[in-house]
C-alpha cells in the first residue's frame, strides 16, 4: 500500500514545542497540533540515556507529504534532539488516509460544485 503522508511526533521538554515547529516549517511543514503532557521515565533511564528527564512535556504533532518526512526528522534531531536543552525525540508513521488538508492548488471543491 502507498502511503502518501507521513504523521511526525515530537516529545519534547515543556516550552520547545516553538523550536520544533520552526525547525519543521523551514524544510516545508505548514503547521502542527502541540499536545501538554507528562513524561514518566524512571531514574534507571535517566542514567542509561545520561540525561536528566524533565517531566512537562509537549508533543508536537506534523502531518507532512512522505517526500519531507527524512529532512524534518533531521532537522528536528539538529534543533531539539536529546543532546539539546529540549531534550526532544521525534518519530514518524505512515498515514491511510487524510480528509480536511486542502493544498495551495486545490480548488477540487469548486470545480465539483460547477
Amino acid at each position: 500500500m502507498q502511503y502518501n503522508h507521513e504523521a511526525i511526533f515530537c516529545i519534547v521538554n515543556s516550552g520547545y514545542s516553538e523550536a520544533v515547529m520552526d525547525a519543521a516549517k523551514r524544510l516545508g511543514a505548514r503547521g502542527g497540533t502541540v499536545i501538554n503532557a507528562r513524561g514518566t521515565a524512571s531514574k534507571e533511564a535517566e542514567k542509561f540515556f545520561h540525561i536528566t528527564i524533565h517531566p512537562e512535556k509537549e508533543i508536537v504533532m506534523i502531518l507532512v507529504p512522505k517526500k519531507l518526512k527524512d529532512g524534518v526528522l533531521h532537522a528536528l534531531y539538529k534543533e531539539v534532539g536529546l543532546d539539546t536543552p529540549g531534550q526532544g525525540i521525534a518519530f514518524s508513521v505512515p498515514v491511510e488516509s487524510v480528509v480536511g488538508l486542502a493544498t495551495p492548488n486545490d480548488t477540487s471543491a469548486e470545480k465539483s460544485e460547477k
